[in-house]
């Protein structure tokens, strides 16, 4: 069974796996991630960053170093990992990867009722889905290509291994289905579908 945690935001799981490599301030923090490109894996907003932070020293997780001061900017407090911080983020993680969590995207929600769409609007909507996730491969791909540019080991950046082959499986599926549509072989239900204006004057109606 899932240990419960005092810190469950996943935010504090990407602060925790920071500090395992140096002390560092919130800043810094939130910036790291965006260099790395992880804050499509975390949501990485300035506040909800410093709550976590305040929420993991509250539990003995990570302890204030020291402060540190650039120039006329306010004192950074920077924050080291503790020795019980370091047991619960291996813990943490070996949970995640060992136990599969039923998550609820968004997009599979709006696939179950993918025929309310009328298969037209349906079509479009899969293709600009797909055209917007092939932009979304093309960017991971670079990413790669430039960390092996730099020599950067496959290990550091294999969320974005992992990411590239999600994208790629969505996009192959819904092409599929686009295909199978257009083969006659995705039948669809027969009944009128809904135009804008009719779906715009039901929005406007009460």
């Amino acid at each position: 069974m899932a240990k419960r945690r005092p810190v469950s935001n996943l935010l504090g799981l990407a602060v925790l796996g920071l500090l395992t490599e140096q002390p560092m301030h919130p800043y810094e923090m939130g910036a790291t991630l965006r260099e790395r490109k992880l804050d499509g894996s975390f949501k990485v907003r300035t506040g909800s960053l410093y709550d976590v932070v305040e929420a993991l020293q509250r539990v003995g997780w990570i302890a204030a170093d020291t402060t540190e001061r650039e120039g006329r900017r306010p004192e950074r407090t920077v924050y080291s990992l503790t020795e019980l911080g370091q047991l619960e983020f291996a813990q943490w993680l070996d949970e995640l990867v060992r136990t599969p969590v039923k998550e609820y995207p968004s997009f599979l929600a709006a696939v179950s009722y993918l025929g309310a769409l009328g298969q037209e609007r349906a079509v479009q909507a899969l293709q600009e889905r797909v055209s917007v996730l092939d932009t979304e491969i093309r960017g991971i791909q670079a990413t790669l290509a430039e960390a092996e540019r730099q020599h950067v080991p496959r290990l550091f950046i294999i969320e974005a291994d992992y990411a590239a082959a999600m994208a790629t499986a969505e996009r192959d599926w819904c092409l599929r289905i686009v295909r199978e549509m257009g083969e006659g072989t995705l039948t669809w239900p027969d009944r009128p579908e809904p135009t804008r204006s009719a779906l715009a004057s039901a929005g406007g109606s009460s």
